[in-house]
């Protein structure tokens, strides 16, 4: 098998010839890679839109930064710029938005990314076909912030105040909602029309200890419109507007924390696969009794403090301990946390020893 077919093996819940990896579920060349092959030779690869035009003075600005100073990645400050996002600034409920949804359509316009402006994902087909040719699966997340729907709106409307909304203002949600919605589908048809392997849809709705909002609140506001993002994209390969006939892509759910109440319903939409399944936060042995291979699980290795302070031995045990316990249908092994702080050694380590045992 080659990776791509390793990948989907895996993620429609069969048995590879090994247990496939990554290093996450979006583009993180690490240690200063300029090349997709310092990925450490791991079975995915990412595309993404284009970021928007007219940004030189903040890029410039972030060039000006001293040397010393970490400011994260540049694609996701760019978003944020794109977005006019800015956390040290709390939401205000002044009264165009106690008003309703007319008070803050106009923001909520200017905000929104054109992601339909062809120069911001004209090149997706061709990178897919160049990945496909080196037989990597590709995958692909629509332009968002931070989140498809419930972080996209709280980030614009300010955390405590949209908390408010969904219990104050629920038309008011309904409207911002479904403006998310529809450009999250929008971005999902362009991706399968280009023929990612896997939609990657990511929304942050619960903590280490449980959800943020109670199940029944996501079920009303969110599953129905994630199911239709999800519809989107398979309706756009199967109506055959990709180049080519090909599949219909699998879907990756990202959430942090523990949203294990929600797995049952992930899977009722057409969710494939979930990460990163941390283990300080939910029980994958638990999730594969329970589910057996779908969802399929996607991340499970390591803890932050393991993969930035832990030893390289320590991770090959964490790695051998996933596989033993979860077997390997259904599987693909990936860090259950960002690698910003990581040192090379682990993450070689974790890759090795994905291919010894897995």
């Amino acid at each position: 098998m080659n990776a791509r077919e390793r990948v989907l093996t895996a993620l429609r819940g069969g048995e590879p010839d090994r247990v496939p990896c990554a290093l996450g579920f979006f583009p993180q060349p690490l240690f200063g890679a300029a090349d997709a092959d310092e990925y450490f030779g791991t079975d995915v690869r990412f595309v993404d839109f284009a970021p928007p035009q007219g940004q030189d003075a903040f890029l410039d600005y972030l060039e000006s930064l001293p040397q010393g100073v970490h400011v994260g990645s540049t694609a996701q400050l760019r978003t944020y710029h794109e977005w006019d996002y800015h956390p040290e600034r709390p939401g205000s409920d002044d009264a165009a938005a106690a008003a309703g949804p007319r008070g803050i359509a106009d923001r909520i316009a200017r905000l929104l990314p054109r992601v339909t402006d062809r120069q911001r994902h004209a090149h997706l087909k061709a990178a897919v076909e160049r990945l496909h040719a080196r037989g990597l699966a590709v995958a692909g997340s629509p332009p968002h912030l931070g989140g498809e729907l419930f972080e996209g709106a709280w980030r614009m409307r300010g955390f405590e105040l949209f908390m408010k909304d969904l219990v104050k203002r629920p038309e008011l949600v309904d409207y911002l909602l479904d403006q998310l919605e529809m450009m999250a589908s929008e971005s999902a048809r362009i991706l399968a029309a280009a023929g990612v392997d896997v939609l990657v849809l990511d929304d942050d709705v619960a903590y280490k200890d449980g959800l943020l909002i109670s199940p029944a609140m996501w079920r009303r506001h969110f599953k129905p419109r994630m199911a239709r993002i999800i519809a989107a994209a398979r309706g756009a390969a199967a109506d055959g507007e990709a180049a080519a006939p090909q599949a219909a892509p699998a879907v990756l759910y990202h959430c942090d924390g523990d949203f294990s109440q929600l797995l049952g319903d992930l899977v009722e939409i057409g969710v494939d696969a979930v990460n990163p399944v941390a283990p300080d936060c939910m029980d994958a042995a638990a999730i594969r009794s329970t589910f057996g291979e779908r969802p399929a699980l996607w991340g499970t290795v390591g803890t932050a403090w393991s993969w930035d302070c832990g030893s390289p031995a320590q991770m090959r045990q964490e790695v051998r301990t996933r596989i033993e316990d979860l077997g390997k249908r259904g599987l693909l092994l990936c860090p259950a946390y960002d690698l910003d702080y990581s040192p090379r050694e682990n993450v070689t380590a974790f890759v090795e020893a994905v291919r010894e045992f897995g």
